[in-house]
């Protein structure tokens, strides 16, 4: 059974389907925030949806990150690492792209639930 949560015009923001959480992209809502700043934002973020639908950040399975400056990627880096603990690290992607203008991250993840 898939089941949809949180429709938007265009999307759904979580997709449940075997026990795995889908979340679409997630970006900061405070575009002023540098890097390391808006990266805390999207992962404070992701953690409300999981948890809202009965995860944690401790059963992500896997996340795509998209930077729009990959200079900024040790900036990033070093907030996912004091949002995660080691043995709990996923699989990971990090991905340089243009993103729409202000948002400099953009996260994807999957979950367990």
């Amino acid at each position: 059974m898939i089941q949809r949560h949180i429709r938007s015009k265009i999307n759904h923001r979580v997709v449940e389907h075997s026990g795995v959480l889908y979340l679409g992209g997630v970006v900061a809502d405070d575009k002023t925030l540098d890097m390391k700043g808006q990266t805390q934002q999207v992962c404070s973020k992701i953690e409300a949806l999981l948890t809202q639908f009965g995860s944690s950040k401790r059963k992500i399975l896997t996340a795509t990150i998209f930077l729009s400056d990959f200079s900024g990627k040790d900036a990033m880096n070093e907030a996912w690492l004091e949002w995660l603990a080691p043995d709990d690290l996923p699989t990971r992607t990090t991905v340089g792209v243009q993103l729409v203008k202000g948002t400099l991250v953009e996260i994807v993840v999957s979950a367990a639930k």
